[in-house]
C-alpha cells in the first residue's frame, strides 16, 4: 500500500518546551541526588524521601503534559506548583534548621524552575510573574529571614521566567504575522492569475469586434475601431504601464533619498550644463526608455509590445 505523506506544522517554541521537558527530569534526579548526599544529615528523612517519591512519579508520568502547549493545561500547570511550593514549605520539616540557616537548598531544589517555566511557555510574561511570584514567598517564608542567597535566587528566577516568558510572546506573534503574510501572498497571486485569465479574455473579444467591425463597415467600423483602442489601452495596462518619470536615490547626511525627476526635465538640463541647445536633443551615451516614445504611435492597428 502507498505510504501517506505527513505533513507536520513546525512551531518556532516547540524546542523550547522538549528542552523544558529535559529540564524537568534532569533537576528532579538532580535533587534527589542532593538529598541523597546529605541524607545523615536530616533530622526526619522519611518526609523527604516520601516528597521525594512523589516528585519522582509525578515528573515522569507528566512528560506528555509537557510537550506542547496545548497539551499543558491550566489544572496541570496549578498542581505543578503547588507541588513545588509544598516542597519548599516542606523543607523545614524534614532538614535542620542549622542547614536551613546555613543556606541549605530546599527539598526541591532548581526542580521548582520547571515549573515557572512551563507557565511562561503556555502563558508568557504575566504567567510566568505570577508564578514566579507564588515560589518568591515560599521561599521567603521558608527562610524566616530573607537571606541574600535567598533574595539573589528569587530574583534569578523571577527575571529569567518573565524574559522567557516575552520571548515566548514575540516569536508567536512573529509566527502568526509570517502565517498571515504566507496566506496573503498566496491569495494575491491566485487573483493575479485570475486577473490575467479574465484579462486575456477580454483582450480577446475585443481583437474580435475590432475585426469583424472592419469587415462590416459603417457604425460597426466605427464600434470596432474603439475597441481596438480599448485593447492597446488594456495591453498597455496589464504589461505594466509606462514609467514616465525616473527615481534617482541620493544619499544625504540624513539618510537615503528618492527624489522623483521628470526625464524630459532631466535631459534638458543635462543639456544646458553641457552647453548643447535643443532641449529635445537626446545624448547618444544615455539610457532611453524607447516605450516612451513609441507609444504614441499605439492605436487600433498598431499594437505596442514590450518584452516581459
Amino acid at each position: 500500500m502507498p505510504r501517506r505523506a505527513r505533513v507536520m506544522r513546525m512551531s518556532v517554541e516547540q524546542p523550547l518546551w522538549r528542552a523544558l521537558a529535559g529540564y524537568r527530569v534532569l533537576t528532579m534526579f538532580y535533587a534527589v541526588g542532593l538529598f541523597a548526599t546529605a541524607y545523615d544529615r536530616f533530622p526526619r528523612p522519611g518526609v523527604a524521601v516520601a516528597y521525594y517519591c512523589v516528585i519522582f512519579v509525578w515528573t515522569l508520568a507528566t512528560l506528555p503534559r509537557v510537550a506542547g502547549a496545548a497539551s499543558c493545561t491550566r489544572p496541570f500547570l496549578a498542581a505543578d506548583l503547588g507541588l513545588a511550593v509544598c516542597g519548599i514549605l516542606l523543607t523545614p520539616v524534614a532538614d535542620a534548621p542549622a542547614r536551613i540557616a546555613a543556606g541549605g537548598p530546599t527539598l526541591p531544589s532548581i526542580w521548582t524552575a520547571g515549573s515557572v517555566l512551563a507557565f511562561a511557555l503556555k502563558g508568557g510574561w504575566r504567567w510566568a510573574a505570577a508564578a514566579s511570584t507564588a515560589i518568591a514567598v515560599a521561599n521567603l517564608v521558608e527562610r524566616g529571614d530573607p537571606a541574600r542567597d535567598t533574595v539573589h535566587n528569587v530574583i534569578l528566577v523571577w527575571v529569567a521566567s518573565i524574559a522567557i516568558g516575552y520571548v515566548v510572546e514575540v516569536a508567536r506573534a512573529s509566527e502568526r504575522t509570517l502565517a498571515r503574510a504566507l496566506e496573503i501572498e498566496a491569495a494575491t497571486r491566485e487573483r493575479e492569475r485570475l486577473a490575467r485569465d479574465i484579462h486575456d479574455s477580454v483582450l480577446q473579444v475585443l481583437a474580435m469586434v475590432q475585426r469583424r467591425g472592419a469587415v462590416i463597415g459603417g457604425e460597426a467600423a466605427e464600434l470596432g475601431r474603439l475597441a481596438g483602442e480599448q485593447e492597446v489601452a488594456l495591453r498597455t495596462l496589464v504589461s505594466g504601464g509606462l514609467v514616465p518619470v525616473s527615481r534617482i536615490s541620493t544619499d544625504a547626511a540624513d539618510g537615503a533619498l528618492v527624489q522623483l525627476v521628470d526625464e524630459h526635465d532631466e535631459r534638458a538640463r543635462h543639456d544646458e550644463r553641457s552647453g548643447h541647445g535643443g532641449g529635445d536633443r537626446l545624448d547618444g551615451d544615455a539610457p532611453v526608455d524607447l516605450r516612451a516614445l513609441l507609444a504614441p504611435y499605439a492605436g487600433s492597428r498598431v499594437a505596442l509590445a514590450e518584452p516581459g
